[in-house]
């Protein structure tokens, strides 16, 4: 036990990622930046420089993850999969809270499974109810699930960058766009000072309307 919570609390803040959530008046915001790096503290190089990290689970659920790709690609998959056999069960759609507690189950029997290496991601999770109502849960590596009131950036290697800006800007009765314009001003800022994150960013809404994906910005260095 102690030698795997050592391990998760070494790859906490050694993401490499910068992932945002915003709880709004009229919906919910996700953003991300597109970095995908490989390799420690000591020594990273930049793998992808377009990986999108925003990702819609259902049409109505979109989630954005902080830790190695190979994990948050099974994950992913996994959630949408049990997602659909729930609906197909239940003939109802799963609410956002189902979703992140199955989340957070699976998340937390990946890390006390017996592994060379134990799976370690961190989700925000956001998504639309039958009703209209819209949410954000946070899922922390070791597998406990939380419904986020204002905003939260898990424990992606961005996340002080991100909280600090977010603590003097956010204001309760903030709307989606508005809080889309913010996720962005939070990853550039993550972006100036996070070596694990840049190349792009990517920002969802989720509101009643659905899940739609309002900024897809490459960021290109220019040489002076």
């Amino acid at each position: 036990m102690d030698t795997m919570n050592s391990e998760i609390s070494k790859s906490i803040l050694k993401s490499g990622t910068s992932i945002v959530g915003i709880v709004c008046k009229d919906g919910v915001v996700l953003g991300a930046d597109r970095r995908s790096t490989a390799g420690g503290a000591e020594m990273s190089i930049v793998m992808k420089k377009n990986k999108l990290k925003l990702r819609k689970v259902t049409e109505f659920i979109a989630a954005a993850h902080t830790g190695s790709v190979s994990d948050i690609e099974l994950t992913n998959k996994v959630l949408a999969a049990e997602l659909r056999l729930k609906e197909l069960k239940t003939k109802s759609r799963p609410s956002v809270k189902e979703a992140a507690n199955l989340l957070a189950i699976t998340t937390y029997r990946n890390i006390r499974t017996q592994s060379m290496i134990p799976s370690v991601v961190g989700t925000l999770i956001a998504g639309v109810d039958e009703d209209g109502k819209t949410s954000l849960f946070t899922i922390e590596p070791a597998g406990s699930a939380a419904e986020v009131e204002d905003y939260d950036a898990n424990f992606s290697s961005g996340m002080p960058y991100i909280l600090g800006l977010l603590e003097r800007q956010y204001r309760k009765d903030i709307v989606v766009k508005d809080g889309a314009e913010l996720a962005t001003e939070c990853l550039k800022s993550s972006i100036e000072r996070d070596p694990g994150s840049g190349n792009g960013i990517d920002v969802f809404t989720i509101t009643k309307e659905g899940i739609k994906h309002v900024v897809s910005e490459e960021i290109i260095p220019q040489y002076k």
